[in-house]
């Protein structure tokens, strides 16, 4: 999609110059013949850079300048000049100008112009949301929640964090749920205070209690000092226990207590400590269903569905892929060293035909993969492989397909984003090379168990067991492939 670029300059011939240039280079161009109408446009909203001339009757354009970091200061200004006198250009940078060129610039410095620009907006919008997240003030308002499913998400977090009530965040694996248990926090009066995240299902089934409530020194084999448990590290804060429903029996009494007392039972400790936690659970199970199983207790499920919020899927929310793909483009702009500016219509319309199986963990790893593919200014179907070589509407008619596998077979229709092997096999890595050549056997075993803690969203109990390991086993083969476990929870 072009991006909209408004030129703002009292003479009409360089209006018109400019104007030429920007629809060479594929840009929609708007036009304004002084700062006042300049302002007036910025107002209405959809502009992504403004040329803004120095020497103007009337509001001239420091003040023109002034006014729009005022009321837009992230967005981006270039000032344009005809004299290229030093103390200007030095007023108009100090005042908030990405850039500036002297009149008239080659097509070559205006297209590098404009692209510097959107470098600097992406690293300011990338710096900023880390600060804000590691400051604990990453809110509802820079969650993107323009559907109308996550408006109602928006609504019930604005009224859950005005209290201490605990909350349960339902939702499938990847559609954000922590992301709101942090929105939640930053709006209510414990922002800015400890926010611990746990993940419940990667924990070693031994290790829960010490690591929920923490252990003396000496406590059994291997506590070779004092350690203090997730509880005592978000005091005056907010605890987010994500997947609780893995959480094992024996912990979900001894959790239980700790919800109720207010306190807990350090291994190894003589008396109870006191916390003072508000505590945020999450989980893509049926914890319901799990209490008529036995699965999970019936008390601990009350006490924490006190104020339940379900996070829908992507499928839901489909009209935020456009938003969240543009988000995703910035932040990986920013990252990686990338000057992509946005996605073509017909890649936007591709991206919301797709089945995000994955939710919105797994179009921002799309993204970011094709951020990096990409050698253009725009990013293209072509940069999305596997999605768009799995499109539904590229797939083989119905009778064409096989009417039914043989027992045990691999189905032959792809799914989600795994590639297609030959004979029609779908296949959860790759198996060749550019090349066309296998693979090594130690290459190929790195991927599939990356790809089996991506698809079961970092719970390491399942990984082990669908692939056949023991758990010490996985942990290991983790360590020796150098694999991050927590890039593939359930994160945001």
């Amino acid at each position: 999609m072009a991006k909209t670029i408004l030129i703002v300059d009292d003479d009409p011939t360089q209006r018109r110059l400019m104007q030429a240039v920007l629809e060479k280079q594929g840009h929609h161009p708007e036009t304004a013949e002084s700062g006042e109408a300049g302002l007036e446009r910025i107002r209405r909203g959809g502009i992504d850079v403004v040329l803004l001339d120095m020497i103007m009757p009337g509001m001239d354009g420091q003040e023109t300048l002034e006014l729009i970091k005022a009321r837009e200061p992230d967005l981006p200004v270039i000032v344009l000049t005809a004299h290229g006198g030093i103390e200007t250009v030095v007023r108009a940078m100090r005042a908030g100008a990405v850039d500036f060129f002297v009149k008239p610039a080659s097509p070559e410095r205006i297209a590098v112009s404009i692209r510097n620009a959107f470098k600097v907006r992406d690293l300011t919008g990338e710096v900023t949301r880390l600060k804000r997240a590691k400051s604990g003030q990453l809110g509802f308002e820079d969650m993107i929640a323009s559907a109308p499913a996550m408006r109602q998400v928006v609504r019930l977090g604005e009224r859950a964090a005005k209290s201490n009530i605990p909350i349960l965040i339902t939702g499938e694996s990847g559609v954000g749920k922590e992301l709101v248990a942090r929105s939640i926090m930053a709006a209510s009066d414990r922002a800015g205070r400890p926010f611990v995240a746990v993940n419940c299902g990667a924990i070693p089934e031994n290790l829960v209690e010490s690591t929920l409530f923490g252990h003396e020194k000496g406590a059994f084999t291997g506590a070779v000092a004092k350690h203090m448990g997730k509880f005592q590290e978000a005091d005056g804060g907010t605890l987010f226990l994500d997947e609780i429903g893995e959480l094992p029996l024996d912990m979900q009494v001894k959790l239980l207590r700790a919800l109720q007392e207010g306190e807990v039972d350090p291994v190894g400790g003589k008396k109870p400590v006191k916390v003072d936690v508000r505590i945020i659970s999450a989980t893509n199970r049926d914890l319901a269903e799990q209490v008529k199983t036995g699965a999970f207790r019936e008390d601990l499920f009350y006490r924490l569905n006190v104020f339940p919020i379900e996070v829908p899927s992507l499928a839901e929310r489909a009209d935020d892929i456009p938003a969240l793909v543009r988000h995703f483009i910035a932040r990986f702009n920013a990252q990686e060293g990338k000057s992509v500016l946005d996605a073509t219509s017909e890649t936007m319309d591709m991206l919301a035909r797709h089945q995000w199986k994955g939710n919105v963990r797994q179009l921002e790893n799309a993204v970011f993969r094709a951020v990096v593919l990409c050698d253009g200014d725009y990013l293209t179907p072509e940069d999305f492989p596997q999605i768009s070589g799995l499109n539904p509407t590229l797939r083989a008619p119905e009778a064409e397909r096989p009417a039914m596998a043989a027992p045990g077979a691999v189905p032959s229709e792809p799914a989600g984003d795994m590639p297609a092997a030959a004979g029609g096999h779908v296949l959860p890595v790759d198996i060749t090379d550019a090349g066309g050549h296998l693979r090594p056997l130690e290459s190929i075993e790195r991927d599939l168990i990356a790809f089996a803690i991506e698809t079961y969203s970092g719970r390491m109990a399942e990984v082990a067991r669908r692939l056949g390991l023991g758990r010490s086993t996985l942990y290991r083969k983790v360590r020796e492939y150098d694999l991050e476990v927590d890039n593939f929870r359930e994160a945001g």
